[in-house]
């Protein structure tokens, strides 16, 4: 290894770091140099975007990724004696994916933390999330890793791991429509009607008349205003 890339990385035994060096990939040399015997790896403070790279990295058991770019488009070879796994602060939004990604990809998984990205709703990504927004994003994750020990944080209780069994499929939290998303259902209103067998006096909106049906969708959203009692004058 050239005495130039010997500095930038630290060696501790078995353990290699190679923090704060704003690389978008992770270096060849890394892998030619440490793959075969390296059981820890810290990779924090660049801007990695993708973890090719740690395909010859196949004795690792702890993969340390914060502060980095990494996206929904995360691939990691197989690391079957991967153990610990912390991806703080990157830009991961889809929870379901990753989790069955890792699933695959890491099957002894134990020690999982992904505090920092939209993925992973508490107050260090939005204020307006609460405990209860982070409680059913744990039994998800949960639901789908039922062998982790550590989530985050926390230790993975007893009770938590039963509730996760049993709803934890349903906790999966829904973005709401963006900005963008807004502005194309504005675009639809002055768009032609589709066909409906209604009449044609309740098709629009802005002509209703009342009309009785079922409706597909019910919000039970944290900020309802709940029930309100409609009077006979109102309708």
């Amino acid at each position: 290894m050239a005495g130039r890339e010997s500095s930038q990385v630290s060696l501790n035994g078995s353990h290699i770091s190679y923090i704060g060096h704003n690389c978008q990939n992770i270096p060849e040399f890394l892998g030619d140099n440490f793959g075969k015997f390296a059981k820890r790896l810290d990779l924090s403070f660049n801007h990695l975007r993708s973890l090719a790279g740690l395909k010859t990295f196949t004795q690792l058991e702890e993969l340390v990724a914060d502060n980095n770019l990494l996206g929904n488009d995360l691939r990691l070879p197989r690391l079957p004696s991967l153990h610990t796994l912390m991806l703080n602060k990157n830009k991961l939004t889809d929870i379901e994916a990753l989790l069955e990604h890792l699933a695959d990809a890491a099957p002894s998984l134990e020690y999982l933390s992904l505090l920092g990205n939209e993925a992973c709703p508490n107050q260090l990504v939005n204020p307006d999330n609460d405990e209860d927004d982070y409680q059913r994003y744990r039994y998800f994750v949960l639901h789908k890793l039922p062998w982790l020990k550590f989530l985050d944080t926390r230790k993975v209780s007893k009770k938590e791991l039963t509730e996760a069994q049993a709803r934890g499929a349903f906790m999966k939290l829904v973005k709401p429509k963006s900005d963008a998303q807004d502005s194309n259902q504005v675009g639809l209103e002055n768009r032609p009607l589709p066909y409906t067998p209604l009449p044609r006096g309740s098709r629009d909106a802005r002509t209703h008349k009342g009309v009785f049906a079922k409706c597909r969708y019910v919000y039970y959203g944290k900020h309802s205003e709940g029930n309100r009692f409609i009077q006979n004058d109102q309708l």
